[in-house]
């Protein structure tokens, strides 16, 4: 009988109480996403593309397609251990190159289709990456990318003949003529699987290690945000290179034999959104509250389309009760069906899928993340001495490391931070948070300047880094500013060179130089030209007066 994950108890209470982690001693990610479905012809992969292109894979198409893929990064040099980076967008040769590698037993790196020449660079080298996989639209970008690293690795193009450069080989040449076949190479749950890069507020972005097991740490939030019923086929908008997207809903669903829709969108759009769930019959979706704003933009959705949607997840900030009201009132058809659940869920690249939401077993609370979530024990603490603080008070979000497959098990290459997000047996969030009487979680606040915009975590070290790259840049400050649609936007305040001109083209200069330097949702959205910044003794820029600043010019 194949493994599965399950959440089959009469109550939360229940579940909390008994449910403990008996992953299989041999663990393998790709096993058990792919290749342990006893009926391979299920479909696994809906794709379906802007131009109106659609094909569809099983099970069977995703293993024996990333069995040839895992031949030819070996025939690449790609060994145990070894990373492979993927900066592609929903598409077929993303999620293959992850399960090629995880059969390898080498480690997977998935990098935005967003991220610019410098993130890319610094994200490549950092990782000491051997092969990058990207596609035409990203080619120029990741080469030049690759050609800074200290080791440059080789480079992959998807869709493309390998005709841009000798340093670039065809995917499609990596699989034409391997073997179908592809024996995996002895893993367990904690053999390192994956890289995901996170911003901080001080600092580079940090690689956050994770070992096979991650995945199926994952599922019984993944059975608790969909009410328990996992029949169905899922979709996100959310980038795959996201553990939003990946951990959230893409291999979850596999580990249940359930179908994923892949599309890549691009910019969101909330009518093309509703174009998709309609469309290949969407049971089940993760959503960033951004893009729930605006699919509340669209009028009557329920009339236009024909949905099959039954429940939402959500994470990355708070949901307010409008959202919800708006997911029961307006999504749930014309002939006086039951609405839309939206269930809110919490966690973080470290940690992900820690507290969240079940209708079926406790009522929502507007604006509370939810309930820890069994099989990971969850607790507000004090982060001095990891003492549990009293219900009420707030603490800071934290879960045992010990036997929980979700947490992560390094930082790369950097111990002392690694050790620094670890207290008497916790893993630290950085998340200010209180816990009421009856076990739910109220978020607070960050204790870092991690800007959180539209669900993606942005440090503010790394754009001002960027804007002081800039001649005419002396000082700068970056911090997060309230936003009705995407929560915060990223804001800077500048202080220019003595002399220079402060003009509407610097601004957009200088926009443009972090868009295209890190990533789209990176760039300051607001920048400010100011005459000084707040600072330490020791120079260091104030960004909490910064925000204080801001907040009294709003109340003003």
């Amino acid at each position: 009988m194949p493994f599965h994950v399950s959440l089959d108890y009469d109550t939360y209470d229940d579940a909390r109480d008994s449910f403990a982690w008996d992953l299989p001693d041999d663990y393998n990610a790709a096993h058990d996403l792919v290749r342990k479905h006893e009926d391979g012809s299920r479909i696994a992969l809906y794709q379906g593309y802007p131009d109106g292109r659609r094909e569809t894979y099983t099970f069977a198409d995703l293993d024996r397609l990333s069995n040839r893929l895992a031949h030819g990064l070996r025939d690449l040099g790609v060994e145990r251990g070894d990373r492979v980076a993927v900066v592609l967008s929903q598409r077929p040769e993303n999620v293959l190159t992850h399960l090629a590698c995880w059969k390898l037993g080498a480690v997977s790196l998935p990098l935005s289709v967003l991220f610019g020449e410098d993130a890319l660079a610094y994200r490549l080298d950092d990782s000491g990456a051997r092969v990058v996989v990207t596609d035409p639209s990203r080619i120029d970008a990741v080469r030049a990318a690759a050609a800074d690293c200290a080791s440059p690795p080789s480079v992959v193009e998807a869709d493309g003949d390998g005709a841009v450069g000798e340093d670039v080989r065809a995917f499609d040449a990596l699989l034409a003529g391997r073997p179908d076949e592809f024996d995996i190479v002895p893993t367990d749950a904690e053999t390192p699987a994956i890289v995901m890069y996170t911003s901080g507020s001080t600092g580079p972005p940090k690689g956050v290690l994770h070992g096979h097991g991650v995945w199926a740490g994952h599922c019984p939030a993944f059975s608790m945000y969909f009410e328990r019923d996992v029949e169905g086929v899922y979709w996100t908008p959310a980038d795959w290179a996201w553990i939003g997207a990946l951990g959230d809903l893409v291999f979850p669903a596999w580990h249940y034999g359930q179908a994923v829709v892949g599309y890549p969108t691009g910019k969101f759009d909330p009518e093309t959104a509703f174009e998709i769930l309609e469309e290949f019959d969407v049971t089940g979706s993760f959503v960033p509250p951004t893009a729930i704003r605006m699919l509340m933009g669209v009028d009557a959705p329920a009339e236009r389309y024909d949905l099959s949607l039954r429940a939402v997840c959500s994470g990355g900030e708070p949901l307010t009760p409008e959202i919800l009201d708006w997911a029961d009132e307006e999504l749930g058809g014309t002939d006086d069906a039951s609405g839309v659940v939206v269930n809110e869920l919490y966690g973080q690249t470290e940690a992900n899928l820690l507290v969240c939401n079940c209708r079926d077993w406790f009522p929502a609370r507007p604006g509370s993340m939810g309930k820890p979530v069994p099989g990971h024990d969850v607790a507000v603490v004090d982060p001095e001495t990891g003492d549990v603080v009293e219900a009420g008070e707030v603490g800071e979000v934290a879960v045992r490391r010990a036997g929980d497959p979700v947490v992560f098990r390094e930082y790369w290459n950097l111990p002392e931070k690694t050790e620094a997000a670890r207290v008497d047996g916790w893993h630290l969030t950085g998340d200010l948070a209180s816990r009421d009487d009856d076990g739910y979680l109220w978020f607070k606040a960050r204790d870092d300047d991690v800007i959180i915009t539209a669900g993606y975590r942005v440090g503010p070290g790394e754009v001002e880094t960027a804007l002081l790259d800039h001649d005419a840049v002396e000082q700068v400050g970056v911090v997060g500013v309230p936003d009705e649609t995407r929560g915060e936007v990223v804001k800077a305040f500048v202080e220019p060179v003595a002399g220079t001109t402060t003009d509407d083209a610097l601004r957009r200069e200088l926009q443009d130089l972090v868009r295209e330097r890190l990533a789209k949702y990176e760039y300051p959205r607001e920048l400010e030209f100011v005459e000084d910044l707040p600072q330490t003794t020791t120079g260091k820029i104030q960004r909490r007066k910064l925000r204080e600043r801001e907040a009294a010019d709003d109340t003003s």
